[in-house]
This record gives C-alpha cells, sequence and structure tokens, in this order.
C-alpha cells in the first residue's frame, strides 16, 4: 500500500473551505417540482434549504453539474446545477440566492382560524 508523505488536507487553509456553505441551512420538510430537461417534472422531498442551495431526495441516477429548476414554495423558480448526489439525495447549488424564509411563509389568506381548527370547548 502507498504511504503518503503528507496529508493532504493539511495543506488547505480554513479559506478554502469559505465559498462551501457560507449560510446557515434551515431543516424542513417540504415538496418541490423539480425539472430537468428532456425529463418530466417530478416532485421532490426538500430535506434543507439555503440561501445558496437545496438538499432534496431524488431517486433517479442524476449527473454532476447537471442543470436543474425548482419551483419552490413561495419562492417560485429556481434554476441552479447538480452538486453532488448520492445515495437518493443531491444536493443543488442555486445559480442566485434567494430567501429561503419564503418558504416559511404561511400560503393562505385567511384572516383568522378556520371553523374546523377550532377547538370546542364544553361545560362540564
Amino acid at each position: 500500500m502507498e504511504q503518503f508523505s503528507h496529508d493532504p488536507l493539511m495543506t488547505l487553509s480554513a479559506e478554502d473551505f469559505t465559498g462551501q456553505r457560507a449560510g446557515a441551512r434551515d431543516s424542513l420538510m417540504l415538496t418541490a417540482n423539480f425539472r430537468i430537461d428532456g425529463r418530466p417534472d417530478q416532485m421532490v422531498r426538500v430535506r434543507n434549504l439555503s440561501s445558496g442551495g437545496m438538499m432534496a431526495e431524488y431517486p433517479a441516477p442524476i449527473d454532476r453539474n447537471t442543470e436543474v429548476q425548482i419551483e419552490v414554495r413561495g419562492v417560485g423558480w429556481v434554476t441552479g446545477r447538480i452538486a453532488w448526489a448520492t445515495d437518493g439525495r443531491v444536493g443543488v447549488a442555486f445559480d442566485s440566492e434567494i430567501d429561503p424564509l419564503l418558504a416559511r411563509k404561511p400560503v393562505g389568506k385567511g384572516v383568522g382560524t378556520p371553523g374546523f381548527a377550532k377547538p370546542i370547548i364544553t361545560r362540564r
């Protein structure tokens, strides 16, 4: 077995890792529409979302650097590229930053709690 004369990671500085994951990730569970040219749209489960990218469950094999489009609720269509793919999950690096908090905002337009969601209070 070949022996290394040095540790390859020791030659990297902290600045080398800075661009890898600069933003905070928001763990969540939502679905998104996933589009790859030449394939039908597919719904995926988004596991975490940040301003620069996301991790989603995508069972089919896909090559790194493949161009994709994702429709995220509250954000709209976002373009990006596959950064990594393994074990039924993919990492997508967005072409431009988004506001991930928009995906958390309520989508309903009601001003109050609907009747079916209110607790039933009875006197004993």
